[in-house]
């Protein structure tokens, strides 16, 4: 796909990435495209799905969700079954922001989110520790966070 883009979708893609609610009048003013030629770039990007949908950014602190943890998960079961019963308790727990199956150490590296300490540890109690053929849970919790962006470097696409 990225040897189809030009710099047109480049620009349409950041500048959605920068602000998801720009109108398809300010985008075209923007980039001095007609109105009709950018509702067309950016429906494209939609329907190859570089753009994947649209949403609002929200602050995990205002809403009481004080506490960000990185978890490694060792695992001595790597059998399909509970591969699949593993991914399916991690897809319905809504403290997890992500999962990465991973190499090195641990099999899966996770971001997980909740109120304060004993929220966490309840968590940890009723979902992490039921997961089948684990061996190993490691929490890391963030003392700071100095970055955290959703937005990906599109602009570097414009020097391959």
């Amino acid at each position: 796909m990225i040897e189809q883009l030009d710099k047109t979708d480049i620009a349409i893609s950041e500048r959605l990435q920068r602000d998801g609610k720009l109108s398809n009048v300010k985008l075209a003013e923007q980039l001095s495209l007609s109105e009709a030629s950018c509702w067309r770039k950016q429906r494209r990007l939609e329907e190859c799905g570089v753009i994947e949908g649209y949403q609002a950014v929200l602050n995990r602190k205002k809403l009481g969700l004080g506490l960000k943890a990185f978890v490694q998960i060792s695992c001595t079961d790597h059998s399909e079954e509970a591969t699949a019963t593993f991914e399916k308790i991690i897809q319905a727990a809504p403290q997890v922001l992500s999962c990465h199956n991973t190499t090195g150490e641990a099999d899966f590296l996770l971001e997980v989110v909740a109120r304060d300490l004993d929220s966490y540890s309840r968590f940890v109690e009723t979902v992490l520790r039921k997961l089948p053929g684990v061996s190993s849970i490691r929490s890391n919790l963030s003392l700071r966070e100095m970055k955290t962006t959703h937005r990906l470097p599109v602009s570097e696409l414009l020097s391959i």
